[in-house]
């Protein structure tokens, strides 16, 4: 071998076709993920519809509940009320402010169906839900606390069980309670989603 010889590594160019066959490869990568993000957007409107619901349904029925005792003159009555407790009024308060968050959050939801590769409105809703979803179950554990005490009783505290004589009240309350925790579980699925949709972006 000479000195002057150069040693020399050929290395193939890449074919047009090759660079041809990557921008197909691409574009059906980008439109998967703008479609799984689209019905992680279409998951999520519905799923707010669903706890405007059940979030109106326990505010109105812990908001019409109270039931009188009947009793022999109407000067001496007892009555159950939910502005009784200030628990239960703080319920009814707290899910009309969790159902008009919702409301307000619907147009957010539907961008993010429109533009499902949008990052910003899917980050708000991400956080306003979480900071919803806190709201909602200090509300409804407070409310399940009440409820338990007026079915069982304390007799540590002197609180006397109520529900042996205001049934329908306990019903009513109870029921909406049940609700709340409705809501709260599609806030946890509406999290979770919120987070796998911006994991993907």
């Amino acid at each position: 071998m000479k000195s002057g010889d150069h040693a020399a590594i050929d290395v193939p160019a890449e074919s047009s076709a090759a660079v041809k066959g990557k921008a197909p490869l691409i574009a059906s990568q980008r439109e998967e993920k703008r479609g799984l993000n689209r019905g992680f957007g279409i998951a999520d409107f519905l799923l707010r519809l669903g706890a405007i619901i059940s979030t109106i349904a326990a505010a109105a029925t812990m908001g019409t509940s109270d039931e009188t005792l009947p009793l022999f003159t109407q000067f001496f009555q007892f009555e159950a009320s939910f502005d009784d407790l200030p628990t239960f009024l703080y319920f009814v308060i707290a899910m009309a402010l969790v159902g008009g968050y919702l409301l307000l959050s619907l147009p957010f939801s539907i961008v993010t169906i429109v533009r499902p590769i949008a990052v910003a409105p899917r980050l708000l809703l991400f956080i306003l839900d979480t900071v919803t979803l806190t709201f909602a179950t200090a509300a409804s554990g407070a409310a399940a606390a009440i409820v338990y005490l007026a079915e069982t009783g304390n007799p540590n505290t002197n609180w006397l069980a109520i529900c042996d004589q205001f049934e329908d009240f306990c019903s009513t309350v109870s029921g909406a309670v049940v609700a709340s925790f409705v809501t709260v579980v599609v806030f946890v699925v509406l999290v979770i989603l919120s987070g796998f949709a911006l994991k993907r972006q």
